[in-house]
C-alpha cells in the first residue's frame, strides 16, 4: 500500500490517483485544500448545496456528505452550487475563455475573417450566446476583434514593407480589390498616404477656450481624430502637427466651429454618450481598453487592475496604463474615470487638476441626476 508523508493531494508512488477513496478527500474538505478544486465536489443532504473541497464555509457532518466527480453529477442529483465558493463558476468561465481565446486564434490565422456564424459553431454556441460571450470576455465584438487585427497587421506591414501590395498580402489579403475596398476604413485614408505619414489627408481643427483651458478638436473625414486640453494654444496645435506630420491641416473653418462647441459642452454639462463619430487608430490592446473605458458610467470610476480583468486581461495593468496614456482623444474616451486600487487620481496626459475637476463635475451631475 502506497503512503503519503502529508496530505497535499499528491501519492508519492507513482500512478496513484489522485484523491482516490472517500476518506482521502473527506481530510482535503477539512483542510480546504484548493489542490483539490476540480478534481471532485461534495454536496450536504441537508442544504441541497454543493461545494468545490477548498470551500470556506463551516464543513458539514460527515454522514451528510457526498461526493461527485463533476459539478454536472452534483447538478444532476439535485443539488445546487454554493453561492459561496461558486463551485461552477470558474469552471464555466475558463470554459469560456477558453473558447473565446481559441476564436481569437482562428481570427488570427484566417485568410478571411470567419463569419460569426462559423466562430459560434467552432465554439458549440448559438451565435447570440457566442456574440455576448466573447464580447464580454474580448472587450470587443467579433468583427471589431478582427478589423483592429487587420488594421494593426497592414500598418505595420506598410510601414515596413518595401511595395503596398507585399504589404497587403503580408496581412492575410489575398486580393487588392478586397483590401482598397475596405482601405478607408480600415486606415481612415489611401494605403500611400498612409505610407507618406498621412500626406495630402485633410485634418480641420480648431482651439477653443474652455472652463478647464485651451482645447483643440481635430477631425479627419471619418471623424474626430484628436481631442488636446493644455495650456498654451501654440504647443497643442504642435502636438497634431506631430502626429498628422504629412497632412493638410486646416483651421478657422466656420462650421467646424459647432464640433468644437459639442466637445467644450461635454465637459461643462457631463453625460453618458458621446455620439460624434470618432477616428481612433491603436493597437488590438489599445482599442480593447479604450471601449472598456467607454462603458464607464459618468460619476463612476474604474481602477487600471478592473479594466485590465474586464478585458481579459489581469496582469496587463501598467499596459492598461499606458493605453490610458495614448488616447488621442480627452473625455469622449473617458481616461480620466480610470484611477488608482486605493481611489486616489494617478497621473493624467492632460494633467492631474483638470482630472479631478472632470471627476468632480460628473460626480455633480450624476448626483443631480439622482434628486
Amino acid at each position: 500500500m502506497s503512503t503519503i508523508k502529508r496530505f497535499s493531494g499528491k501519492a508519492e508512488k507513482k500512478g496513484t490517483p489522485l484523491y482516490d477513496g472517500d476518506d482521502w478527500r473527506w481530510k482535503a474538505i477539512l483542510s480546504r485544500d484548493r489542490n483539490a478544486d476540480g478534481k471532485f465536489f461534495y454536496s450536504v443532504r441537508t442544504t441541497g448545496i454543493y461545494c468545490r473541497p477548498s470551500c470556506g464555509a463551516r464543513p458539514a457532518r460527515r454522514k451528510n456528505v457526498e461526493f461527485h466527480e463533476t459539478f454536472h453529477a452534483a447538478e444532476q442529483a439535485g443539488f445546487r452550487a454554493c453561492k459561496k465558493c461558486q463551485p461552477n463558476g470558474r469552471a464555466v468561465a475558463e470554459g469560456f475563455a477558453a473558447k473565446v481565446a481559441a476564436a481569437c486564434r482562428a481570427i488570427k490565422a484566417a485568410d478571411e475573417a470567419p463569419s460569426l456564424a462559423a466562430l459560434a459553431k467552432s465554439a458549440g454556441m448559438s451565435r447570440f450566446h457566442f456574440h455576448r460571450v466573447f464580447t464580454r470576455i474580448a472587450g470587443l465584438t467579433p468583427k471589431a476583434y478582427a478589423t483592429a487585427h487587420r488594421a494593426e497587421q497592414i500598418r505595420n506591414g506598410l510601414m515596413r514593407s518595401n511595395t503596398v501590395t507585399q504589404a497587403i498580402y503580408d496581412a492575410g489579403f489575398n486580393s487588392n480589390s478586397r483590401f482598397y475596398a475596405n482601405a478607408s476604413h480600415i486606415l481612415g485614408m489611401s494605403p500611400k498616404r498612409y505610407r507618406q505619414g498621412g500626406k495630402e489627408t485633410i485634418i480641420r481643427f480648431a482651439v477653443r477656450e474652455s472652463s478647464l483651458g485651451p482645447m483643440l478638436v481635430a477631425t479627419s473625414a471619418k471623424g474626430i481624430c484628436a481631442i488636446f486640453m493644455g495650456n498654451d494654444p501654440d504647443e497643442l496645435i504642435k502636438d497634431l502637427q506631430k502626429r498628422f506630420s504629412e497632412a493638410e491641416l486646416i483651421g478657422r473653418d466656420k462650421q467646424f466651429e459647432r464640433v468644437v462647441g459639442q466637445v467644450i459642452e461635454l465637459i461643462d454639462t457631463p453625460r453618458s454618450q458621446f455620439d460624434l463619430p470618432l477616428d481612433i487608430r491603436g493597437t488590438v490592446f489599445q482599442q480593447k481598453v479604450w471601449a472598456a473605458l467607454r462603458k464607464i458610467p459618468v460619476g463612476a470610476t474604474a481602477s487600471y487592475g478592473e479594466i485590465a480583468k474586464r478585458i481579459g486581461r489581469p496582469r496587463a495593468i501598467r499596459a492598461v496604463a499606458a493605453a490610458c496614456a495614448a488616447n488621442p482623444v480627452a473625455v469622449a474616451i473617458p481616461c480620466h474615470r480610470v484611477v488608482r486600487r486605493s481611489g486616489a487620481l494617478s497621473g493624467y496626459r492632460w494633467g492631474v487638476e483638470r482630472k479631478r475637476a472632470l471627476l468632480n463635475r460628473e460626480k455633480s451631475a450624476r448626483d443631480q441626476e439622482r434628486i
